[in-house]
């Protein structure tokens, strides 16, 4: 259960945090309205809330798995949004860096 809880705490955090820089980047890059800013803003802070929610209470290792979260999910929120077509090497990074969210957040450690 703990893995799967993990697992969606990540893809919600994902989808509030790139989401929220997305409706940003929106405003401010691509002339949309001024309120895409602030629900990116509300969206950004969602992301922290939903990042404290994570079963391991160490905020430097959820933080940086989650890193790797953020590299494979910028990506996807591209290739769904923005028509963004990745090369191997985009997905080859994305791969890496989830191989590297699996050791920091599930390795077995000492108690």
């Amino acid at each position: 259960m703990t893995i799967t809880k993990t697992a969606i705490l990540f893809v919600l955090a994902a989808i509030a945090e790139i989401g929220g820089a997305w409706l940003v980047w929106q405003a401010v890059r691509e002339d949309k309205s001024w309120w895409w800013a602030v629900l990116g803003v509300v969206a950004l802070g969602a992301y922290g809330f939903i990042a404290a929610l994570q079963p391991d209470a160490n905020f430097g290792r959820v933080l940086a798995a989650y890193g790797g979260v953020f590299i494979a999910g910028s990506l996807v929120w591209g290739m769904i949004f923005d028509k963004f077509a990745p090369d191997r090497w985009d997905i080859i990074g994305a791969l890496v860096a989830l191989v590297g969210v699996s050791i920091i957040m599930f390795a077995p450690r000492a108690a």
